[in-house]
């Protein structure tokens, strides 16, 4: 059997669910690299570019722990997803950076996946995939029928409070020890790209740690993609990154929920559209002026000690807060 290697980063945690469905409809077998661990980031570090994001040097470090268990390498040359707008420059040049700093990997499947015009669907995109595996169209047409009907259900779970990890471990028959909507005394949005929140390794169990110290939280993952986009209207002019306006628009509907009690805006150094996305956000917070807010910058130097000490400060000053105003509303 054919194996195909994807790297448990960058958009992992938005399409594996839908690619694992197709490849193995395919009767591909899909391999995953291990969780992120010192010897991965160690290993992205040393290969990749100095310049590049803690992400993207992450990536490296999963490729390199796939590159000797796969044929191919599934790292698909992500320009655009939707009409209008694009991913960051740094996606489309994965497979060239890849291959210029790691001559010797197996071959890379980096067919273009660019929705910015239309014309181009996904169906056309995995097709053309497919068509290196097989060429029978009604199997590569089940496939993808496949793989939507996986990306549904993969959605249905985001919006149900479910975290991106979490929903895969349902997909995938697993049991989910935690789950998004736990009723805890503190409510907490969470800002911040999949790839960073969600791989518990760069994030210093970010979730976790808010977890324990009594917070429930909701992230942009858990909002439908219309909320996003009729957050993001109010802006003065529409934002050209897809991601960056899913971050923007969940900011401006977390700002706007009474339900919350604080925010929290989780970012990597060195990435460019974070830094304008986050000082958006940071203005916006600044100027409403409703909820506390706190912007987290991690890079490969960040330390596990100064994160939960302005976690643990952060809760308290919310707590605090909540008790003050509860006192008000008894005496006032």
């Amino acid at each position: 059997m054919v194996t195909l290697g994807i790297p448990r980063a960058l958009l992992f945690y938005y399409y594996y669910p839908l690619w694992r469905a197709f490849f193995t409809k395919l009767g591909v077998q899909v391999i995953v690299s291990p969780v992120t661990n010192k010897k991965i980031l160690d290993s992205g570090l040393h290969t990749a570019l100095d310049e590049a994001c803690l992400p993207v040097k992450l990536f490296f470090g999963h490729v390199l722990a796939l590159a000797d268990r796969v044929d191919y390498l599934f790292v698909p040359r992500l320009i655009s997803v939707e009409h209008k707008a694009y991913i960051c420059p740094k996606f489309m040049g994965l497979p060239d950076m890849l291959r210029a700093r790691l001559p010797h990997l197996p071959p890379i499947i980096d067919l273009p996946v660019d929705f910015h015009r239309p014309g181009p669907t996904l169906d056309d995109f995995l097709e053309a995939v497919g068509s290196i595996f097989t060429q029978d169209r009604l199997l590569i047409r089940k496939a993808f029928q496949s793989a939507h009907e996986t990306h549904q259900q993969f959605q249905k779970l985001l919006e149900s409070g479910l975290l991106p990890p979490e929903a895969i471990s349902v997909l995938e028959d697993e049991e989910v020890t935690h789950r998004g909507g736990q009723d805890n005394f503190l409510k907490i949005g969470l800002l911040g790209h999949a790839y960073n929140l969600y791989d518990p390794f760069i994030s210093m169990d970010l979730i976790g740690k808010l977890r324990k110290m009594d917070a429930s939280l909701i992230t942009a993952d858990s909002l439908p993609p219309d909320l996003i986009e009729q957050q993001v209207k109010r802006l003065p002019k529409r934002l050209f990154w897809t991601l960056g306006k899913k971050m923007l628009g969940a900011a401006l509907n977390f700002f706007e929920n009474k339900q919350l009690d604080g925010i929290i805006y989780l970012t990597s150094f060195g990435c460019g559209p974070e830094s304008f996305v986050g000082e958006l956000v940071e203005r916006w917070a600044k100027r409403r002026a409703v909820l506390p807010f706190m912007l987290l910058t991690i890079d490969e130097h960040t330390g596990e000690a100064g994160l939960v000490t302005r976690l643990e400060a952060f809760l308290e000053m919310i707590k605090r807060r909540k008790k003050n105003e509860n006192h008000l509303s008894t005496y006032g």
